[in-house]
């Protein structure tokens, strides 16, 4: 197996040892467990000793302690094991090497720029109130409508556009110190940035950790500024955590599963008193609420690498043996055989964005356009192996079916939408019309008023007797950015955008999914859910991250012009009202009742949005072109007869 090769050559020295820290490689019921070497001499200098003692106190010295204390374990537990945890001890050296297969002995060390900024002992810095960096429409309220004694019209409104100039640009200041405020180090590395760093709130949940998905927007601008460091970390120490062992109820999720979040924690060192290590303590939903694997982690990981490569022109990352076996672990957990027949990733409730009851289950379309987005991009970056024929058949072949199914039965517009009105059901044939056996009665009232004359969308999605005719934001901005979408069908989803602007973006961008669920249909699908009321959080909340994947499709198409509105409207409130995580009500008007503030990725949406309107041609190293063989492929599975069709996957891509 590739993780056992991996294994190996970390053992016998062809790899070097990854971290600052000694690595011990233990088989428990064939999983990796990473475990940090101990020294029981107790003849240690006492100057190293004291390094680790000063550490938790010494700013100077920029040792890391994020998230210091030793009672607030994240498991709840009181004990933290050493299987359980990636432990650092932390007067260990302070870069760590990678290897690639032609290089086995390059460094990476941590911009002294990152070290310079100050961390108090949590290891992110709290918003207050008082902070003129985090009040920028505040240093500028003197100058709005500050024109009026003005006779000269010209010289007002050039000053007017001035001043609306300069308050942007204090916002993305504000920004980035926000974001600034919320990284995370790991043995003096800067590995990613905390969901939020909400000073007003009486509980953090699991809002200071490190989430997967949360960290992509933040990742990508620090790409974008050229600030690699921290991504190319956050890649490595998050791969690191891939193939732990963990359980629920003594069952052990399959290889290959990224978690959904992770926390560092400083904690004394077994067997000396004077030493404190760091860990990484992982989360696979072992500890989520509801208990739900993070399906998109995995897809969203894949998506990170590849930018990181076409951002920063380093490929040896994606060439190193690890990270070649963690892409080809997720592909074969994506891919795997199963008892479904369709080829789109079947999920359970709640495994991505959308991570509560919403009645997403099945074939959602968020995970479906990250799952073709990360094939694609592992196909990219997949080293060509005789050993790997048999994983590159299986991913061309999902790649054409995902498309076809996707863009044959996902799309619906007003043309779609007449045709399902007069569907035949009960068909039993190859060439049925209504393969699904969809019922018309199952048309929402609301769709006939919400399609619009010209453009469409991907619905939510499809199963047997079943489709959701919701509009989900990110599913359909993806699809865009992926080309899992036609290009007919990308225009067709911005012109509805366009022409539904009140009911998608109104007075802050972006609708996480449209309608809502309300009434009887909210308390059986959402199951009553208090946070997701209607209007609110994932059920029809408008969500400010969403501004980057808007920006990127709408480059990606030469619309520009849309996302630069959507941005503009975002800036009239999200720095005064703190950049809160969400906004309730139909229109966006209100914070979310329980929307944390100062979050992360409220910040990171809206400065990638700025980054990307700025300079556009950033936009291709994020994107997925056509693939032209993909649509050489499609057409023959267009033109096939329905007999012929069900032979496909032996004619090609072989």
């Amino acid at each position: 197996m590739a993780t056992s090769e991996a294994v190996r050559q970390v053992m016998s020295g062809a790899l070097p040892r990854f971290g600052c820290f000694n690595i011990c490689l233990r088989n428990i019921n064939g999983v990796v467990s990473v475990k940090s070497g101990v020294n029981t001499a107790r003849k240690r200098s006492s100057v190293n000793a004291q390094l680790c003692t000063n550490a938790r106190v010494s700013w100077d010295r920029r040792r890391i302690c994020a998230f210091q204390g030793r009672s607030d374990v994240f498991h709840r537990k009181n004990h933290v094991s050493r299987f359980d945890s990636m432990s650092c001890k932390c007067q260990q050296a302070e870069s760590f090497r990678g290897a690639t297969a032609e290089d086995q002995h390059g460094e990476i060390f941590v911009d002294e720029s990152d070290k310079a900024i100050p961390f108090p002992p949590n290891g992110v810095t709290s918003p207050t109130p008082d902070n003129g960096e985090f009040k920028a429409d505040q240093q500028l309220k003197h100058e709005d409508g500050g024109f009026g004694s003005n006779s000269k019209a010209t010289a007002a409104r050039k000053s007017k556009g001035s001043t609306q100039k300069s308050k942007a640009n204090l916002i993305e200041e504000e920004a980035w110190t926000l974001i600034k405020n919320s990284m995370v180090y790991y043995c003096n590395n800067p590995i990613g940035t905390i969901a939020s760093n909400d000073p007003s709130s009486p509980s953090t949940l699991n809002y200071d950790q490190v989430f997967i998905r949360d960290f992509i927007p933040s990742g990508i601008a620090f790409l974008l500024k050229g600030e690699y460091d921290i991504v190319r970390n956050f890649i490595l120490y998050t791969l690191q955590l891939q193939s732990w062992e963990k359980t629920m109820d003594c069952y052990s999720p399959g290889q290959g599963l990224m978690p959904a979040s992770f926390k560092v924690r400083t904690v004394p060192l077994e067997g000396d008193d004077f030493a404190t290590e760091d860990v990484l303590d992982p989360d696979f939903g072992d500890a989520a609420i509801g208990r739900v694997a993070p399906v998109d982690s995995g897809l969203w990981w894949i998506i990170l690498l590849r930018a990181y490569g076409k951002c920063s022109g380093d490929v040896s990352v994606q060439e190193r043996v690890d990270v070649q076996t963690g892409i080809k672990m997720i592909l074969k957990l994506c891919l795997a055989d199963g008892f479904d027949m369709f080829p789109t990733l079947l999920v359970t409730d709640g495994s991505c964005m959308i991570d509560r009851r919403m009645g997403i289950h099945g074939h959602p379309l968020e995970i479906q356009a990250l799952f073709y987005s990360a094939l694609l991009g592992a196909r990219e970056m997949l080293a060509p192996e005789e050993a790997s024929a048999d994983l590159a058949r299986a991913l061309n072949n999902r790649l054409v079916a995902l498309s076809f199914h996707i863009r044959e039965y996902y799309w619906i517009d007003s043309r779609k939408l007449n045709e399902i009105y007069r569907y035949r059901t009960e068909e039993y044939s190859y060439d049925a019309v209504n393969k699904f056996n969809i019922y018309p009665d199952q048309i929402p009232s609301w769709l006939m008023g919400f399609m619009p004359s010209t453009g469409g969308y991907l619905i939510g999605n499809l199963q047997p007797a079943h489709m959701d005719f919701r509009f989900f934001s990110l599913g359909n901005l993806w699809s865009i950015v992926s080309s899992l979408a036609t290009d007919e069908q990308s225009h067709a989803i911005l012109d509805l955008i366009e022409s539904k602007w009140d009911e998608l973006v109104a007075e802050m961008p972006f609708k996480i999914c449209y309608p809502a669920l309300e009434g009887q249909e909210w308390q059986i699908i959402a199951g009553s859910d208090p946070k997701n009321t209607p209007w609110s959080y994932h059920n029809g909340g408008s969500w400010p991250t969403l501004l980057w994947q808007l920006t990127v499709a709408c480059i990606k198409l030469n619309r520009p012009e849309i996302a630069a509105k959507a941005v503009e409207v975002a800036e009239k409130r999200i720095s005064m009202d703190n950049w809160p995580e969400y906004y309730d009500t139909k229109r966006a008007r209100f914070i979310g009742k329980k929307a944390q503030l100062y979050q992360t990725w409220s910040a990171a949406g809206y400065l990638v949005a700025k980054l990307l309107l700025a300079d556009p041609s950033a936009a291709k190293n994020l994107v997925n072109e056509e693939d032209s063989e993909l649509v050489n492929a499609l057409s023959c599975m267009i033109s096939a007869s329905p007999r012929r069709k069900r032979g496909w996957k032996n004619q090609i891509l072989v």
